[in-house]
Protein backbone atom coordinates (compact mmCIF):
# COMPACT_ATOMS: atom_id res chain seq x y z
CA UNK A 1 0.00 0.00 0.00
CA UNK A 2 1.65 3.21 -1.04
CA UNK A 3 2.47 5.86 1.53
CA UNK A 4 -0.66 9.02 1.06
CA UNK A 5 0.30 12.79 2.46
CA UNK A 6 -3.27 14.44 3.66
CA UNK A 7 -3.59 17.96 3.93
CA UNK A 8 -6.00 19.82 5.68
CA UNK A 9 -6.60 23.45 4.76
CA UNK A 10 -8.68 25.63 6.63
CA UNK A 11 -10.77 27.84 4.26
CA UNK A 12 -12.85 31.49 4.89
CA UNK A 13 -15.05 31.57 2.14
CA UNK A 14 -15.45 29.02 -0.98
CA UNK A 15 -12.86 28.66 -3.16
CA UNK A 16 -12.90 29.20 -6.82
CA UNK A 17 -13.18 26.52 -9.43
CA UNK A 18 -9.86 27.22 -10.39
CA UNK A 19 -8.00 26.13 -6.88
CA UNK A 20 -9.26 22.53 -7.52
CA UNK A 21 -8.11 22.51 -11.02
CA UNK A 22 -5.02 23.90 -9.76
CA UNK A 23 -4.95 20.92 -7.05
CA UNK A 24 -5.68 18.10 -8.84
CA UNK A 25 -2.97 18.95 -12.01
CA UNK A 26 -0.70 18.62 -8.71
CA UNK A 27 -1.67 14.95 -8.37
CA UNK A 28 -4.02 15.91 -5.40
CA UNK A 29 -6.87 13.85 -4.98
CA UNK A 30 -10.71 15.22 -3.25
CA UNK A 31 -11.21 12.87 -0.68
CA UNK A 32 -13.75 14.46 1.98
CA UNK A 33 -15.20 17.78 2.42
CA UNK A 34 -15.99 19.26 5.76
CA UNK A 35 -19.35 21.72 6.40
CA UNK A 36 -19.92 23.70 9.34
CA UNK A 37 -23.14 26.04 10.58
CA UNK A 38 -23.79 27.65 13.03
CA UNK A 39 -25.41 25.65 16.01
CA UNK A 40 -28.99 26.37 17.07
CA UNK A 41 -28.93 28.20 20.77
CA UNK A 42 -29.56 25.04 23.03
CA UNK A 43 -32.84 25.27 24.95
CA UNK A 44 -32.21 24.51 28.62
CA UNK A 45 -33.25 21.42 29.72
CA UNK A 46 -36.60 21.04 31.38
CA UNK A 47 -36.10 21.87 35.58
CA UNK A 48 -36.64 18.83 37.36
CA UNK A 49 -38.26 19.47 40.52
CA UNK A 50 -38.67 17.28 43.81
CA UNK A 51 -41.73 15.63 44.79
CA UNK A 52 -43.03 17.67 48.36
CA UNK A 53 -42.87 15.77 51.35
CA UNK A 54 -45.65 14.50 52.55
CA UNK A 55 -46.73 13.47 48.54
CA UNK A 56 -45.68 10.58 46.72
CA UNK A 57 -45.94 10.22 42.66
CA UNK A 58 -49.27 8.24 42.07
CA UNK A 59 -49.68 5.13 40.53
CA UNK A 60 -50.90 6.61 37.08
CA UNK A 61 -47.55 8.66 37.10
CA UNK A 62 -48.98 11.95 36.17
CA UNK A 63 -50.29 12.90 39.77
CA UNK A 64 -49.35 13.33 43.39
CA UNK A 65 -50.68 12.06 46.48
CA UNK A 66 -50.43 12.10 50.10
CA UNK A 67 -47.97 9.51 51.27
CA UNK A 68 -49.17 8.75 54.75
CA UNK A 69 -45.65 8.13 56.59
CA UNK A 70 -44.56 11.48 55.29
CA UNK A 71 -47.73 13.00 56.56
CA UNK A 72 -47.07 11.61 60.02
CA UNK A 73 -43.95 12.62 60.28
CA UNK A 74 -45.02 16.67 59.09
CA UNK A 75 -47.33 16.26 62.02
CA UNK A 76 -45.13 15.18 64.31
CA UNK A 77 -42.65 17.93 63.31
CA UNK A 78 -45.12 20.18 64.03
CA UNK A 79 -46.31 19.05 67.17
CA UNK A 80 -43.29 19.23 68.84
CA UNK A 81 -42.47 22.83 67.51
CA UNK A 82 -45.82 23.99 68.67
CA UNK A 83 -44.34 23.02 72.21
CA UNK A 84 -41.83 25.57 71.38
CA UNK A 85 -38.62 22.55 71.54
CA UNK A 86 -35.45 23.41 69.60
CA UNK A 87 -35.14 21.55 66.27
CA UNK A 88 -32.63 19.23 68.32
CA UNK A 89 -35.28 17.55 69.86
CA UNK A 90 -37.87 17.37 66.91
CA UNK A 91 -35.09 15.45 65.16
CA UNK A 92 -34.78 13.46 68.38
CA UNK A 93 -38.70 12.71 68.57
CA UNK A 94 -38.45 11.71 64.47
CA UNK A 95 -36.48 9.14 65.04
CA UNK A 96 -37.30 8.04 68.39
CA UNK A 97 -40.52 7.13 66.50
CA UNK A 98 -38.64 5.55 63.51
CA UNK A 99 -39.33 8.08 61.16
CA UNK A 100 -36.61 8.21 58.28
CA UNK A 101 -35.57 10.58 55.91
CA UNK A 102 -35.73 10.41 51.81
CA UNK A 103 -32.62 9.52 52.02
CA UNK A 104 -33.44 6.36 54.92
CA UNK A 105 -31.02 8.48 57.33
CA UNK A 106 -31.46 9.26 60.85
CA UNK A 107 -33.19 12.82 61.14
CA UNK A 108 -30.80 15.38 61.88
CA UNK A 109 -31.16 19.01 63.24
CA UNK A 110 -30.41 20.51 59.81
CA UNK A 111 -32.78 18.00 57.90
CA UNK A 112 -35.49 19.45 60.05
CA UNK A 113 -34.22 22.83 59.38
CA UNK A 114 -34.62 22.48 55.60
CA UNK A 115 -38.05 21.25 56.19
CA UNK A 116 -39.21 24.43 58.20
CA UNK A 117 -40.56 25.86 54.40
CA UNK A 118 -42.47 22.41 53.82
CA UNK A 119 -43.93 22.86 57.32
CA UNK A 120 -45.17 26.70 56.56
CA UNK A 121 -46.55 25.42 53.43
CA UNK A 122 -48.63 22.57 54.93
CA UNK A 123 -49.30 24.31 58.18
CA UNK A 124 -52.95 25.18 57.39
CA UNK A 125 -53.64 21.29 56.24
CA UNK A 126 -51.97 20.01 59.65
CA UNK A 127 -54.08 22.25 61.87
CA UNK A 128 -57.30 21.23 60.29
CA UNK A 129 -56.87 17.24 60.09
CA UNK A 130 -58.24 14.52 62.21
CA UNK A 131 -55.06 13.29 63.23
CA UNK A 132 -53.80 16.70 64.33
CA UNK A 133 -56.90 17.20 66.16
CA UNK A 134 -56.93 13.92 67.59
CA UNK A 135 -52.94 14.83 68.98
CA UNK A 136 -53.89 18.09 70.16
CA UNK A 137 -57.23 16.56 72.32
CA UNK A 138 -54.83 14.44 74.69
Amino acid sequence: MPNLERVRECVSGLPDPGYFAQKAQAGWSLVALEWEHPAEEEQAPAQLHEVPFGFRIAADCVHLEDDPGEKRALTVMMGVITEDQPLSQVAAELNRRGFRTRRDANWTTLDVFNMLPRLVETGPAIFASAEWLALKTR
